[in-house]
């Protein structure tokens, strides 16, 4: 609910026009929005999904298309959430998504990845990153994972 009327307020004041239309290029040319939104907050059962869901989509509508989010948040919640903000309009949004370090071993990457598809309802990916990494981690396996993901298209 705080999120809604903030964006209320933002919209009342003008104050989108400030900041809507920004990105960032990547070395490939990839345009990347500079406003997005978090999501480790959300499916915790801290407001009403319908709420949560329209924050989202005033988030999206003041031109904050980047929605970060981890199927480690909220067990998953937040991404199934997200879902239903961006069905019919995914080509409008830049998803990211993380793996915790915790799962990068064998398969994990390419499994933490597809849990993730599927709870957000997509195919792909715009961003996938790897989460709070430790000095442990097998940064070659890590490095491999993620390949194999870019080479899928995920």
């Amino acid at each position: 609910m705080v999120a809604v009327q903030a964006s209320a307020r933002v919209l009342a004041t003008g104050a989108a026009s400030k900041t809507a239309g920004r990105t960032v290029k990547a070395p490939d040319g990839t345009t990347i929005p500079a406003l997005g939104q978090g999501s480790s907050h959300l499916g915790l059962g801290r407001h009403p999904p319908a709420v949560e869901e329209e924050a989202l989509r005033t988030g999206i509508s003041l031109g904050m298309t980047l929605i970060d989010t981890s199927g480690n948040y909220g067990n998953g919640r937040s991404e199934e959430l997200i879902s239903h903000v961006i069905a019919g309009q995914r080509d409008r949004i830049f998803l990211v998504s993380k793996v915790e370090a915790s799962q990068v071993s064998g398969d994990g990457i390419a499994r933490a990845c597809e849990a993730s598809l599927a709870r957000l309802g997509t195919d792909y990916l715009d961003l996938y990153l790897l989460h709070s990494p430790v000095p442990s981690t097998q940064f070659s396996g890590v490095v491999a994972g993620f390949e194999q993901l870019r080479t899928a298209g995920k």
